[in-house]
């Protein structure tokens, strides 16, 4: 069995600032995003991003990628359905059970609207930085990146 280098301590406590701070983000991004008009749950958000990220994708599929029961799924979907955000595409010729799910126009204008709000939120809060902080958020870009990678 082979001993794992401990990590330093600096290490543990950088990482929990870190999550500390990227948690509040999360949270005043998300709250930006639920003072639309759109009356969404947050899980109805979630749903309609995954969808346009994985257009056609079946209601299977995304109730595994949810961790959500069918029967629970179901719901949501038409609950998306009758509010116009989404629609079911044309069932798939090789199993016609599988029916993919689309994000309809409107559905793609609400999620746009819901970004566009968190990211007109995200970048009030840039521009009030002094020079020095926003320059230590580029240079710290990377290795976010890296760490998420």
């Amino acid at each position: 069995m082979t001993k794992e280098a401990a990590i330093p301590k600096e290490a543990i406590a950088l990482a929990d600032d870190l999550r500390a701070a990227l948690h509040h983000v999360f949270r005043r991004i998300r709250q930006e995003g639920d003072s639309d008009p759109h009356g969404l749950s947050l899980q109805h958000k979630l749903l309609l991003s995954t969808i346009n990220l994985l257009p056609g994708i079946g209601v299977a599929e995304l109730a595994r990628r949810e961790k959500l029961r069918g029967p629970t799924m179901s719901g949501h979907i038409k609950a998306l359905e009758n509010a116009g955000l989404v629609r079911r595409d044309t069932p798939n010729p090789d199993d016609r059970r599988r029916v993919g799910l689309l994000l309809t126009p409107q559905g793609a204008a609400v999620l746009d609207d819901i970004r566009s709000r968190r990211l007109d939120w995200m970048a009030r809060k840039l521009a009030q930085l002094p020079p020095e902080g926003a320059q230590a958020l580029r240079n710290a870009l990377q290795y976010l990146n890296a760490i998420g990678e």
